[in-house]
């Protein structure tokens, strides 16, 4: 095999291996969000993981930080199914397109969030999420989160 070749393979190898991966994590955290499960969710990240929600907020950092964005869910939202789409791997990086459509509790209202999210992973686990998307409330395009 010519050097070209070896390393066009093992660079779909790790191509390969990276979105096995990322496939595991997303489906491990978009079943935890759908359940409402902050251990599940929280046991994707890596102990120093950093989490950005959208291009404009400030990075959570720790497990505890992140730990605490995610407490909210169980108390504000209910009848939530989350879904995504091809995972897309390079390097110790994936990303993936998602959509999570939820109630909130308080007023009833319908959310229809959809967006990317873009992770990089060491040792198996994401150490940085970046999250970006859009939220629909109630029908209406608003910038409520």
């Amino acid at each position: 095999m010519a050097a070209e070749q070896l390393s066009q393979a093992v660079s779909e190898d790790s191509k390969s291996q990276i979105r096995a991966v990322g496939r595991g994590l997303i489906d491990s955290f978009g079943d935890g969000w759908s359940r409402a499960n902050v251990d599940l969710i929280m046991s994707v990240y890596s102990p120093d993981a950093v989490f950005v929600e959208t291009p404009f907020s400030e990075p959570l950092r720790g497990i505890e930080a992140i730990r605490r964005y995610w407490l909210e869910v169980p108390y504000n939202q209910s009848e939530i199914t989350f879904s995504s789409g091809e995972i897309y791997g390079a390097g110790p990086w994936f990303s993936t397109e998602f959509k999570c459509v939820f109630r909130r509790r308080r007023t009833g209202e319908w959310v229809d969030a959809r967006g990317a999210i873009f992770c990089e992973t060491q040792d198996g686990r994401i150490s940085e999420m970046r999250m970006y998307w859009h939220r629909w409330n109630g029908g209406r395009e608003t910038g409520i989160p």
